[in-house]
């Protein structure tokens, strides 16, 4: 769409409607772009842009109405609290993944209390929002994390550089990443998306890679099998294992790990009342 450039921030935040861009992203991307926090921009509605300024404030705007995450196009996200830097190499980090979170530090705080480094790693990290999540809030485990994407590791090692906190990261394909190694504690976000699931769509600006599974024979559980069935060699008795999954697929996860040696696999709901999360002993 062809649309004037705007002179002041006001008219900047009219064009984001007209363009059809939420009320609330326009002034988050005009924040960003000021420099300023939202409050700011909404109460300098006078503000005088100079062209180069509208146009490249315009363009953001022209981004979004395009379907691009808000998180792209401010480089950030809120994930448990911490400020992670994000990039069109990794998922954007959702609060629905913070009940994945949540209940790792369950088990952290609760069956694993008595250990001192208990030993956790994130499968396929991407940002690095779970790994991070967690040794920011349990500071005494000892967190790895892994990702077959090299660009996607970059971003999670300069996050946790940022944040301070220490994280081992792998390069590889899941439990291939770390060959002789056996954990307490192991969680997935896994691609679980199905090749030909309509909701790729409004997902199409984020890496395919992690949203779809190689190999996807149509159910979206080829890379949740992977895990599941190499599981045995990575974990200590008594270890859990938590993946995040599809709102339909809780059952043939819960199958597939009473395939693979575990004991009575629980499934817990997101934010939403979805189940999303499921759960198992390896009882070794």
């Amino acid at each position: 769409m062809n649309v004037a450039l705007p002179t002041t921030l006001a008219e900047l935040l009219a064009k984001a409607q007209v363009l059809g861009v939420d009320r609330l992203d326009a002034q988050l991307l005009a924040a960003h772009r000021l420099g300023r926090d939202r409050t700011w921009v909404i109460a300098h509605g006078e503000l005088q842009l100079a062209p180069p300024q509208a146009e490249a404030m315009l363009e953001l705007l022209r981004r979004r109405s395009k379907g691009e995450p808000l998180a792209y196009l401010t480089g950030s996200r809120e994930f448990f609290g911490l400020r992670l830097d994000v990039s069109s190499d990794v998922l954007v980090p959702r609060p629905d993944t913070e009940s994945l979170v949540e209940w790792a530090l369950e088990l952290l705080s609760g069956r694993f209390t008595e250990r001192a480094a208990p030993r956790v790693i994130d499968l396929g990290t991407g940002s690095g929002a779970i790994a991070l999540a967690i040794k920011h809030t349990c500071p005494r485990a000892e967190v790895h994390a892994s990702d077959l994407s090299g660009a996607a590791l970059a971003v999670a090692r300069g996050n946790a550089e940022r944040l301070g906190l220490t994280v081992h990261f792998h390069a590889g394909a899941w439990w291939m990443a770390v060959p002789g190694r056996r954990f307490d504690l192991a969680l997935a976000n896994p691609p679980y998306v199905a090749a030909g699931d309509p909701h790729l769509l409004a997902l199409r600006h984020e890496p395919k890679v992690a949203l779809t599974p190689a190999g996807d024979r149509g159910d979206g559980l080829a890379d949740i099998e992977r895990i599941v069935g190499g599981a045995a060699a990575h974990l200590e008795a008594g270890a859990w294992l938590l993946l995040e999954h599809g709102a339909d697929q809780a059952e043939p996860v819960r199958e597939r790990l009473l395939r693979h040696g575990f004991r009575s696999p629980i499934t817990r709901a997101d934010l939403a009342g979805r189940d999303r999360v499921t759960g198992a002993v390896y009882p070794g």
